[in-house]
This record gives C-alpha cells, sequence and structure tokens, in this order.
C-alpha cells in the first residue's frame, strides 16, 4: 500500500475521494454515499507534501494551483475531510502526543504588544474595499444572530448588535470601551440606539480611518471615539466594556493579562460582555494553515481554558450563550457574497487570492458544521448586585432596540 493510500485510509472516514497523484495513478478511498470528489496532484513534491502535512499542505497546495479539483468542489472536498473526527492529521501527527501539539499551537499565538498590533495589520489592513465586497452594510465581521429563518445578513447582524445591547443593560451616562471595535458599526450602533458614549479600539490603520469616516458621516463625533490602541494600554473606567470577535486573537498566555485589565477598567457595578469563537471540546491548536496566511498570532479557545481565569480574576459569571449554527450561516453568506463580487468583477481579485480566501471561508464554514466550533458570550461583572437576577431584562431590551422579536425559533441546520 502507497503512502498516500495509507493517508486516504486514515483520514477519510465517510466519503468518496480519488487522488491522482504526479504520475497519473489513482488512488481511491470510498466509504458511504457523499458527493464524488477527485483531486489531482501535479508534482511530486505536491504529494510528499501532502502526506507529511496534510493539515497545512492542503490549503497550500491548492491556492497555489498544485492541488486541482477535478470533480466535485472544494466545499465537497473539505467536507469529506472534516466530516472524520481525525480529518487533517497525518499518520505522524496522530503518534505524537497530544500536548506536542497543544504546545505548539499556544507558542504561536504570543501576543505580546508589537506583535497584536502587527498581527492585526496583517489581515484587517488587507483593504477596506475587499470587506466591503462580502459584508453587509454595517461591516459586521463576526458572528450574525439568525432570529428568523428567513432573516439575511443584514437583518441578522443588526439582531446580532440588539441582543448585545440588551445585555450590556446601557444607559445614556454609561462610558462603553469597544476592545475590537472593528469598522466602528457596533459603536455606532450603541451610540445611536441607547446614547451612551463609546471609545472604540483597533490596531489595524486602514480600519482605524475608515471608522473614523463612518463615524463623522453619522454626526456622532460627540458620542464615538475610534483610538489605534491595545487594550493594555487604556486608563480610565468604564461603566460596560464589550469585546465582539477580539478575543480570539489574544491568546492563552496572556488570558490572564486580559481579564485582568476588564476588571480594573470597569466600575464596581460595571459590566463586559465578551463575545468570541468557542471549542465545544476542548483546547486544541489553531490549524496551522489559519495561523500561517490568515491570522497569525490566531487562537480559538475552550471554555475550559477561560473560566478558570475569569475565576482567578475575582469576576463574576453572569451569563453565558452558546450559539451553535449561527456562526456556520454568516459564513456561507459571506462567501456567496465574496464569489458574486469575483464573477461580477474578474480582475478586482488576482486567481490566487481567490482561492486563498475560498479555503479560508469554505474551511471556516464547515468547522461550525463538522467539528466543534461554536461562539459564547460571556458576560462578566465585578458585583454579583450590578445586574438583575433573572435574564427577562435582555428580552425587554432588545425589543427596544430591535423592535421585533421571533416569530417562530430559527432552524440553522440548513
Amino acid at each position: 500500500m502507497s503512502l498516500l493510500q495509507a493517508l486516504l485510509n486514515n483520514g477519510v472516514e465517510r466519503g468518496d475521494l480519488t487522488v491522482i497523484d504526479a504520475a497519473g495513478r489513482a488512488h481511491r478511498h470510498a466509504r458511504g454515499p457523499a458527493p464524488k470528489v477527485v483531486i489531482r496532484l501535479t508534482d511530486r513534491a505536491a504529494v510528499r507534501a501532502l502526506i507529511l502535512r496534510p493539515e497545512l499542505r492542503l490549503g497550500e497546495l491548492y491556492v497555489d494551483g498544485r492541488l486541482v479539483i477535478e470533480e466535485g468542489d472544494l466545499a465537497d472536498l473539505l467536507n469529506t475531510l472534516m466530516a472524520a473526527p481525525r480529518a487533517g492529521r497525518s499518520p505522524v501527527a496522530r503518534a505524537l502526543p497530544r500536548w506536542v501539539h497543544h504546545t505548539g499551537g499556544w507558542l504561536r499565538a504570543q501576543n505580546p504588544l508589537r506583535r497584536a498590533a502587527r498581527n492585526a495589520r496583517h489581515h484587517y489592513d488587507l483593504g477596506n474595499e475587499l470587506y466591503r465586497t462580502f459584508l453587509d452594510p454595517a461591516l459586521q465581521y463576526s458572528c450574525a444572530y439568525f432570529a428568523r429563518p428567513d432573516d439575511d445578513l443584514a437583518t441578522a447582524q443588526r439582531r446580532k448588535m440588539a441582543h448585545i445591547a440588551a445585555k450590556l443593560r446601557l444607559e445614556p451616562d454609561h462610558q462603553v470601551l469597544d476592545i475590537g471595535c472593528g469598522w466602528g458599526g457596533l459603536a455606532m450602533h450603541l451610540a445611536t440606539t441607547t446614547g451612551c458614549r463609546v471609545t472604540g479600539l483597533t490596531l489595524a490603520h486602514e480600519q482605524a480611518a475608515l471608522a473614523r469616516e463612518r463615524v463623522a458621516a453619522a454626526g456622532l463625533d460627540d458620542r464615538v471615539e475610534i483610538r489605534i490602541q491595545d487594550y493594555r494600554e487604556v486608563e480610565g473606567r468604564f461603566d460596560r466594556i464589550v469585546s465582539v470577535g477580539m478575543f480570539e486573537h489574544v491568546g492563552p498566555a496572556h488570558y490572564d493579562t486580559y481579564f485582568a485589565h476588564l476588571r480594573r477598567l470597569l466600575t464596581d457595578d460595571g459590566v463586559a460582555l465578551v463575545h468570541s469563537i468557542g471549542r465545544a471540546h476542548g483546547p486544541m491548536p489553531t490549524n496551522p494553515w489559519l495561523a500561517r496566511y490568515i491570522f497569525p498570532g490566531g487562537y480559538i479557545p475552550a471554555l475550559s481554558e477561560v473560566l478558570p481565569v475569569v475565576e482567578a480574576n475575582r469576576l463574576w459569571s453572569t451569563d453565558l450563550e452558546i450559539w451553535r449554527l449561527h456562526y456556520a450561516r454568516t459564513l456561507a453568506a459571506w462567501r456567496e457574497r465574496f464569489e458574486a463580487a469575483a464573477r461580477a468583477e474578474p480582475d478586482r481579485f488576482d486567481e490566487r487570492f481567490q482561492r486563498l480566501w475560498r479555503f479560508y471561508l469554505v474551511g471556516s464554514e464547515l468547522f461550525f458544521r463538522r467539528q466543534d466550533g461554536m461562539v459564547f458570550q460571556l458576560q462578566l461583572a465585578r458585583e454579583r448586585e450590578a445586574l438583575p437576577i433573572t435574564r427577562d431584562y435582555m428580552h425587554r431590551e432588545r425589543l427596544e432596540v430591535d423592535g421585533s422579536e421571533p416569530a417562530q425559533p430559527a432552524r440553522l441546520s440548513a
């Protein structure tokens, strides 16, 4: 048996996948009904690379055009590979102790001040027009909240912001810190709907420039300030702190620092909300392709890593909500919009960039559909009396800022 056939036998538990090597030999693994996928590796070095480290090289070979999909599409291929709990791990990798992999991922997620800024600019300063092609009008680059089955992306993102505003229980005189404010959409929403004042932090210069333009155009200069600043450099006290889609860039080595700063920056009766991608089944290292090409320094936490640090910093966990399939649907919408933009303007993105972005969006969607990806919203407070003792207030306040409620439960499996 060839090494390539052994890789298929060990890495594919369901599906019908054929790999054609550089010599034209076909290696097939078929088990169970599934879309048929045929891929071709264009050179012998590609075969060796895939055998030795598939979790990194698969994406590299696809982006470089050295892995060609002859039948089926990228979603079919990744569906086949990610459906198995052992998918993406070579026989050599599986033979190593789990702690070796986890330690390597942990070390790659070190984010001291200068590196954190460099890592943020790597992804978020790719050009604002890129993000306009696939995000909603509010430029929300995080999981949307699909409260109704027929919600479109823009509606679901407005619902997400309303959901967050309700949990924060904002008052007009509140000072709010938005850690990782992106293009300012949430900060503007909070200021407009509740009258609070928001200080937004980002480390990406292009992001900050556009956020400031949007704030000025909305006439919110007196209520929203956008800073290029790391959360570790902030002084003062805030009634509310919100962090959406930023905690994934902190890294386990800095969790204690992060929650210590949240506690220090909150007023005594203050409330914080951390919205983050998470893992449902325990710690694992970041996918090496994603860490190298998309989110350097990124790390997706498990709650088992987060909650002990929250406790150590004497913060109350006042509410925890888990979103399971909302991000899968969000990513599907982003991918559809990105592909439509690429078709409408063929010269806008070169072919290699399209493959890079497609691999990122498809793989991320399937992380939530096929693996242990989820989103958590963790509400925190310094004092136990900071919030009502029941969750009813969230529903009432969401209606005030959103103006509607679900007519029926949303089914998000599709």
